[in-house]
């Protein structure tokens, strides 16, 4: 949410004229862009797609290796694309094969950020394949959720339930355990 929140202040600078058109075709809008849709939509889709792992594949991932890949992933997220505002800000063009001599250390900064953000997308990838085969057996209900689709194993059958089941009480009842296995 707080990329995604970075992007979406940065729009009001682009909404604004007598600021867009100095920042106007510049890296400014390639890192207003990404804050929006990397930040805002690809770190929900990593945050999904490993709360819903062990449901799809009855398995678990190292949770450790899933912290470290996120950390690498904000790090390299931000090295790639913040220097970019300032670039932008600056006056760099989009579009260029070469830029300007006083615009190196920021790119290069944005460059290695790219590196470590290519890196921090092939750790899941590495480690989410290794839990399909090498991975602990994910419980029908690992995160202690009370919603009814974490009431079927892990992962679920082709009908989800033998018999239908009998929802008692609120999805989101927080203040209540887990209910057991139906």
């Amino acid at each position: 949410i707080g990329l995604f929140t970075i992007g979406g202040l940065t729009g009001l600078f682009v909404a604004t004229m007598a600021i867009d058109l100095h920042v106007h075709d510049t890296y400014f809008i390639i890192a207003h862009f990404h804050y929006i849709m990397v930040g805002g939509t690809v770190m929900a889709y990593m945050g999904g797609l490993h709360y819903w792992w062990p449901k799809m594949t009855g398995r678990m991932y190292p949770e450790g290796w899933a912290k470290f890949s996120a950390l690498v992933l904000f790090v390299g997220f931000n090295l790639t694309f913040f220097p970019q505002f300032i670039l932008g800000y600056l006056g760099m063009p989009r579009r260029y094969y070469a830029y300007p001599e006083e615009f190196q250390v920021l790119n290069v900064m944005s460059s290695a950020g790219a590196t470590i953000l290519g890196v921090g997308y092939l750790i899941p990838l590495v480690y989410l394949f290794w839990s399909m085969r090498y991975g602990e057996r994910a419980s029908s209900n690992p995160w202690g959720a009370t919603s009814l689709e974490w009431q079927t194993p892990s992962p679920p059958p082709t009908e989800n339930f033998t018999v239908t089941p009998v929802v008692t009480e609120e999805a989101y009842t927080y203040s209540h355990e887990a209910p057991e296995h139906v």
